[in-house]
């Protein structure tokens, strides 16, 4: 990500978050990128770059490398922002602080890992970010995952840079391609994101420093804001994620069980996600990695992130959530995606909560949790009304959308909880599969 600049002039001008071509269509897109808190609140005038046809700007604002909040602002035609509403929009933030200086030993090399398959252009633009990082000491592996094509190992050799490297895992699945980049990184952390992001210069310096701060924490995980909003589709996907806005600094231990998590340590979503997650690698690979019979690419669909994340608290160690460490996530803008991700978490949730019911351990913490959890599986359901009959969606984000977005979205939370009863089967598949 581009840092935003102020000229000397006062004019601030800001890049976008993720560049994309074209001007929208929808009426609620919004236009998304990053300022400083300060420079905001002094600039004379402010420029987003490629605003053309937004009239709305969501911003994330830092003060320095940390997090204070985002802002909702409104953007004119000429693509600027108006500095008197911006201005007080971000001094109302709340005041940030840096954390404790890092007193631990610091982590050295970080590697990142990257799986993908199928998307050249996608891992183009995340390899450059995180090449482009401002922390010295890395490394980038690109995990292909089942190729039909040899056009991302070629993107890669296109680099010429050797901090990168590439790796075929010629079996489908995202926790395969994980543990294959697990298995060939040389940092003593390694960093896990998928290939649709792009990551903040300031990400790996804010996970070595959140890993030096707790010698117990062993799993570190960031703050994934959306960095498109262009279609009702995308701004669906963003309000239904926590860890898109979450920018509160937290370190989880079973030791000290949260009082406002009653499902802890089986809290989905308050951990983060996999697309930005990183572990110490002597603790990833005493868990064993990540577990084959779930996530992207096998029966389950998904399930993989919060199965390692409940692996790691139960192990004694500790995950910690640092909002510094930002990496920004292009969510699928067609509607056919809305349908395929309501499957996706449905059939990994369920397939997930088998698991954790099948070994002893877990199951009777799960079991201790189990009216919580009921009521949390049932809310998938709440998309339709008392005589079963599809609730659709009207708005998003306070935008109205048309009828075609409306049938798409009618009983998806429907279809999400018939997705995950079925996930017990669709695990017991995925575990007779992995051999």
């Amino acid at each position: 990500m581009t840092e935003p600049q102020a000229t000397v002039s006062g004019v601030l001008t800001v890049t976008p978050a993720m560049p994309s071509a074209g001007v929208p269509t929808w009426a609620g897109a919004a236009w998304v990128g990053a300022v400083d808190r300060q420079e905001a609140a002094t600039a004379t005038a402010v420029a987003l770059q490629d605003a053309e046809g937004f009239r709305r700007a969501r911003l994330l604002v830092r003060d320095g490398r940390e997090v204070a909040g985002f802002v909702d602002v409104a953007v004119d035609a000429a693509g600027a922002v108006d500095p008197a509403e911006l201005g007080p929009a971000v001094r109302a933030l709340r005041a940030t602080g840096l954390p404790a200086a890092p007193t631990g030993t610091p982590v050295g090399r970080i590697s990142v890992v990257i799986g993908t398959r199928d998307r050249p252009d996608d891992v183009r633009h995340v390899v450059r970010s995180v090449l482009d990082s401002a922390y010295d000491d890395l490394e980038v592996v690109v995990v292909d995952n089942a190729p039909s094509t040899t056009a991302t190992r070629d993107v890669v050799a296109s680099f010429d840079d050797p901090r990168l490297r590439y790796v075929l895992e010629a079996r489908p699945g995202v926790s395969r391609a994980r543990n294959a980049g697990l298995a060939v990184a040389s940092g003593a952390v390694v960093a896990f994101v998928d290939d649709d992001v792009v990551v903040d210069r300031l990400w790996l310096a804010a996970l070595a420093e959140a890993y030096a701060r707790d010698a117990d924490v062993v799993c570190v995980t960031g703050l994934v804001p959306s960095g498109e909003l262009r279609t009702p589709t995308q701004r669906y996907f963003d309000e239904r994620v926590t860890w898109a806005r979450n920018t509160d600094r937290r370190v989880f231990r079973t030791s000290a069980p949260p009082a406002d998590l009653p499902l802890f340590p089986f809290s989905v979503g308050a951990f983060g996600t996999g697309a930005n997650m990183s572990l110490r690698r002597s603790a990833a690979l005493a868990l064993g990695g990540f577990d084959v019979a779930l996530g992207p690419g096998t029966p389950a669909r998904a399930g993989e992130d919060p199965d390692l994340f409940t692996r790691v608290l139960f192990s004694g160690g500790a995950l910690a959530v640092e909002p510094a460490a930002v990496v920004w996530h292009r969510h699928r803008s067609d509607r056919a995606a809305l349908r395929s991700q309501a499957l996706g978490y449905g059939t990994g949730l369920g397939a997930w909560v088998t698991k954790l019911v099948l070994r002893p351990r877990t199951a009777v913490a799960v079991l201790r949790r189990a009216v919580g959890a009921l009521r949390q599986l049932g809310a998938l359901g709440q998309g339709t009304a008392g005589a079963g009959e599809p609730v659709a969606v009207d708005t998003v984000g306070g935008w109205p959308v048309d009828d075609e977005f409306r049938q798409a979205t009618a009983g998806l939370q429907r279809v999400e909880l018939l997705a995950a009863l079925g996930g017990p089967w669709r695990y017991l598949v995925g575990r007779v599969r992995r051999g």
